[in-house]
């Protein structure tokens, strides 16, 4: 896993984990930090999520994760909601926000 410490330490079990369910996201797919931290095996983790997915060094698909109330990134707002788009996700760019929807859900769509 990349990062932007200047030494490099093997990734936590936690951060191993998060990244496993970084990448199986695919295009359309919107969670939340928290649902990612679930799905990972360490609920109430949410903000280890963001913090994997800021050091990174863009090695994960960022744009599709969002908070619990749907909100885009602070400001990257454009770029996530034109990523978002380009992957057919419906973005409320008036609020800044899309409707995360739980990857299962998506899937019997």
């Amino acid at each position: 896993m990349a990062s932007d410490r200047t030494t490099e330490r093997p990734p936590t079990p936690l951060e191993e984990a998060i990244a496993s369910v970084l990448r199986s996201l695919e295009p359309g797919d919107v969670v939340t930090y928290g649902e990612v931290a679930i799905e990972a095996g360490w609920p109430g983790r949410s903000r280890a999520v963001g913090r994997v997915l800021s050091t990174s060094g863009g090695a994960f698909a960022w744009w599709r994760v969002v908070n619990a109330s749907g909100r885009l990134v602070p400001g990257h707002e454009e770029e996530q909601a034109a990523r978002l788009e380009a992957e057919g996700v419906a973005v409320d760019r008036e609020r800044g926000r899309v409707r995360p929807r739980s990857r299962s859900a998506q899937r019997e769509e």
